[in-house]
């Protein structure tokens, strides 16, 4: 089989993402209900009582969770549907190379809201941690941008962004475990199972990613060739977007 009709089967199979993506979204947006979970911002007060600054919080506004989930499933969906038709020849281009820049592109952000829409879960609910969420997952999967642009110009791989992405990646799972932590052993101890589950799932969907870059950089078995390893990252795009949406949909969102 030609490199050229390898890649046209993968412009038809994101179509088919694009579709089995857009589809959710559709299904949630009709059946979900307006479920809000406030964003709070944090400050010192002067409490006149005691003469001393003290904590506070105040609520910004309302998020409504079920945007968030659509939110993600629409950002993979465009993307899918962009390498197939609009960028469909950079992205062919890119193939041969043995990169794709729309893929890291779309997982920043993404993969970023995602993490945001687990973290509201588990109650954090303050702007600047949610920033610095989103912000490292950004800076994670941008690092595997600069991992493949980077190895074009290397005789040997060169594993640096690799294991600066890790670094970025852990830091928002360690702090969504600290919320975890906190709420068991100060709070009322009763964030919903479905939440664990949410947690424990969606952390291994997204290691199964970084392996399977390690597979590719190191040409192991099938991953010798790049497209097999492009198309094992469509699938666990799905795969772990669709167990967050409808993990988040039957444990808050359901009518």
């Amino acid at each position: 089989m030609t490199s050229r009709i390898r890649v046209q089967g993968l412009r038809i199979f994101n179509l088919v993402m694009s579709f089995i993506h857009a589809l959710q979204a559709l299904i949630i947006t009709y059946l979900a209900t307006d479920f809000r979970l406030p964003v709070q911002a944090s400050f010192l007060r002067f409490d006149s009582a005691t003469q001393s600054l003290v904590p506070a919080t105040t609520e910004l506004f309302g998020v409504q969770l079920a945007l968030l989930v659509v939110a993600f499933l629409i950002m993979s969906s465009l993307a899918h549907l962009g390498v197939a038709t609009l960028f469909y020849r950079q992205y062919a281009t890119d193939l041969e190379r043995g990169m794709n820049r729309v893929r890291w592109y779309e997982y920043a952000i993404s993969a970023s809201t995602m993490m945001v829409a687990i973290a509201f879960l588990v109650g954090v609910y303050e702007l600047s941690t949610l920033l610095a969420i989103f912000a490292l997952v950004a800076v994670m999967n941008l690092m595997g941008l600069v991992m493949e642009i980077h190895n074009q110009t290397t005789k040997q791989t060169s594993w640096l962004s690799y294991n600066v992405g890790v670094l970025a990646g852990i830091i928002p799972w360690v702090m969504i475990a600290l919320a975890f932590w906190a709420a068991e052993a100060y709070g009322a101890g009763d964030i919903p199972t479905f939440v664990y589950w949410i947690y424990g799932s969606i952390f291994l969907f997204f290691n199964c990613f970084a392996i399977n870059m390690y597979l590719q950089y190191k040409k192991i078995g099938p991953w010798r060739d790049y497209i097999y390893g492009e198309r094992a990252y469509m699938i666990l795009s799905l795969v772990a977007k669709s167990a967050l949406a409808w993990q988040v949909f039957a444990g808050t969102l359901r009518p």
